[in-house]
């Protein structure tokens, strides 16, 4: 097993050309289970099968719990994108932050717009150790380079289609 590290630092050398460039693209299937639901009783599955996670509808929305949902694995994610991404640009500035954590808090809600659904999300950022005037200096600039904050605040090009 080889030594895990973090990705290198010429991920952040600005990209110019003129369309979109993935670098990485993923693909997670949900089947609805024993409920025929995705989110009460739903199975998800990644295209490599490295995540493989039982969906339950949480106790708070009428569900039974004991598994994931919709809600966690976004803030996971979240988290997990801004912690990268805020790692990755102390290290360019030579900061050391080994006990930085990043808790994402996401809520599903009653959207006042329409009357149906929609989430919120808050993101706090713990850097213990580091001058105040830093630290925030760090979190702006994570802000405008991790791509979950991107899409909270500005949207997500997405594409809705049927497939049979």
């Amino acid at each position: 097993m080889s030594k895990l590290r973090p990705p290198p630092q010429t991920l952040l050398d600005k990209y110019r050309g003129g369309d979109f460039h993935p670098l990485y693209t993923t693909s997670v299937t949900v089947r609805g289970g024993e409920a025929a639901h995705g989110r009460a009783s739903g199975i998800a599955i990644s295209d490599d099968g490295e995540l493989l996670v039982e969906l339950r509808l949480p106790v708070e929305l009428g569900g039974t719990g004991g598994g994931t949902n919709p809600e966690q694995l976004f803030a996971a994610g979240y988290a997990a994108c801004f912690h990268g991404a805020l790692s990755m640009l102390a290290g360019r500035a030579g900061l050391s932050i080994p006990e930085a954590s990043v808790t994402a808090t996401v809520s599903f809600g009653r959207d006042p717009v329409d009357g149906l659904f929609s989430l919120k999300a808050d993101i706090n950022i713990h850097l213990p150790g580091l001058d105040k005037a830093v630290a925030e200096e760090l979190v702006r600039n994570t802000e405008r380079l991790c791509p979950y904050s991107k899409m909270a605040q500005g949207g997500i090009e997405s594409v809705v289609a049927l497939t049979q």
